[in-house]
């Protein structure tokens, strides 16, 4: 059996260590093994990041983005095999897959114009003879942390930005389904990054920990659950890192009586049910302003989530793939359980599927819950399944008011055809991405992905504008040349240009 190792150096390291099964989710089979990399393993691997780190900090940033062009190509080529990996260890459609990589790649362009976003700032005479820039220089070693539910795309979220900064990087992926991500990171190095530029580290806690621990490691970026993250944040600031961590969600769809029904229904469905629920930006609550609404939407929504098309990932046509594990379905199962004996009406159960010839596979159909309530355990807890909770309200305030009680901020949408109403949800709701009449606001690439309350732990948001301030440290100068053979009394009050 295939073991999956490290890259470390430019090289494909040799198998040292403790191992770890990775399935595929579709057939419940061990298809490969991933070393788990000990603090030995990452030591080495930040060491040879920390060697790389002069000559590739000082390499121009045109230079930088030239390799970052060739990345995009390389990758754009083997998206056929980088998808197959990501369907065969994640479980997700193709379709959804190569969704996701589109994503990853617009984050390389974004970081391809590295000359454009790392020029300073520049103030002639900002006082008497003086001139003043600020320039933007590499923070160092920077790791990234990041979940199974995106191996291609929030990889590329962190090291392409941060090695475009001129730092050098540390990848630790989710041991879950490491393929794809080690693939793209190889045709980075084909696409001509010197060795040690960008390290992947496969592991578990352990290798989190070394990352944490180390004095070299400058910044982390991770993205996972809230209290990994929070654990994260706590201690790498403890220890003077820099520390941007997404955790969970539990993202509410507003429903307003004037909406395009049909529009909010087909919008929930791909929102609820598209990569079986394993996304943080996932709508898992869809809030009814008015019984009419949420009566008219169960009844649009129930005969689709029956008819949602089920299979092995790596089959084309599909609506939903399994679930990545078997422990996470069986988390996901105990949530509907839960669901159902707190008196919330199971209108659509989904664990009752099975899909012939993949009976070991860890497939769950789609599930739907109305009569939810604030204090139960499935409207309260990140479900990251395939479940879908309708909560009814009276008005937008109370919708509004609602959302924003629950610990999570992460994003939001409404549906709406009332302009007022659209803007007034806008500004008053309490989460980081909002939509309007889009279910899924994720960011685009030159813009920043990040929720607000326990959704986001750091001061800033990944990729875009706030990840290239988040690789980067600002420095000032302030230069003033005295005019020859002058003769200058000492200044002893604050200097001002007053």
């Amino acid at each position: 059996m295939t073991i999956i190792t490290h890259l470390i150096n430019g090289e494909m390291r040799q198998p040292d260590g403790r191992t770890a099964s990775v399935f595929n989710p579709s057939t419940g089979e061990a298809i490969r093994q991933v070393e788990l990399a000990s603090t030995a393993t990452v030591q080495a691997a930040i060491a040879v990041a920390q060697a790389a780190l002069p000559a590739w900090r000082d390499l121009p940033p045109a230079k930088r983005a030239q390799i970052l062009f060739r990345f995009k190509q390389l990758l754009e080529a083997h998206e056929e095999e980088i998808v197959q990996l990501i369907s065969e260890e994640h479980g997700k459609t193709r379709e959804d897959a190569a969704g996701e990589l589109k994503r990853g790649i617009e984050n390389v362009e974004y970081a391809s114009a590295a000359p454009e976003l790392l020029k300073g700032e520049y103030s002639r005479n900002a006082g008497p003879g003086i001139d003043s820039w600020s320039d933007f220089h590499a923070v160092g070693v920077v790791a990234g942390i990041t979940p199974f539910n995106f191996p291609a795309m929030v990889p590329l979220w962190m090291y392409p930005l941060a090695i475009a900064c001129g730092n050098t990087f540390v990848l630790k992926p989710s041991e879950r389904d490491p393929s794809s991500t080690l693939l793209i990171a190889s045709l980075f190095q084909q696409a001509g990054l010197p060795p040690g530029v960008l390290n992947v580290v496969n592991g578990d806690k352990e290798a989190v920990d070394a990352l944490i621990e180390s004095d070299e490691v400058k910044a982390i970026s991770f993205v996972g659950s809230t209290p990994v993250a929070e654990h994260i944040y706590r201690e790498g600031t403890r220890r003077g890192k820099r520390v941007q961590a997404l955790g969970g969600a539990k993202n509410h769809a507003v429903v307003m009586p004037e909406a395009d029904l049909d529009n909010a229904v087909n919008a929930l469905m791909g929102a609820a049910y598209g990569s079986c629920g394993e996304r943080c930006m996932a709508i898992s609550v869809a809030v009814c302003v008015g019984d009419a609404v949420a009566d008219a939407l169960i009844a649009r929504l129930t005969p689709k989530i029956t008819a949602l098309k089920v299979g092995a990932g790596t089959a084309c046509g599909l609506d939903m793939g399994p679930l990545v594990t078997a422990a996470h379905k069986e988390k996901v199962t105990g949530y509907i359980e839960d669901g159902v004996a707190s008196g919330a009406r199971l209108v659509v159960d989904g664990r009752t599927l099975r899909v012939a010839g993949h009976e070991n596979g860890y497939f769950l159909g789609g599930c739907l819950f109305d009569r939810v309530t604030p204090e139960m355990r499935i409207y309260q807890e990140e479900i990251f399944g395939p479940v879908l909770c309708v909560v009814r309200v009276s008005t937008l305030s109370d919708a509004i008011a609602l959302i924003n009680r629950h610990e999570y901020g992460n994003g939001s949408c409404i549906f709406t055809r009332d302009g007022e109403a659209a803007r007034r949800f806008g500004n008053e709701i309490e989460a980081g991405m909002v939509g309007v009449n889009v279910p899924l606001p994720v960011p685009v690439a030159f813009h920043s992905f990040g929720g607000w309350k326990r959704s986001l732990f750091g001061d800033l948001h990944a990729y875009g504008s706030d990840g290239v301030r988040f690789y980067t440290r600002r420095k000032t100068i302030t230069q003033r040349w005295p005019k020859q053979q002058s003769q200058e009394s000492a200044q002893f009050a604050f200097p001002s240009n007053g």
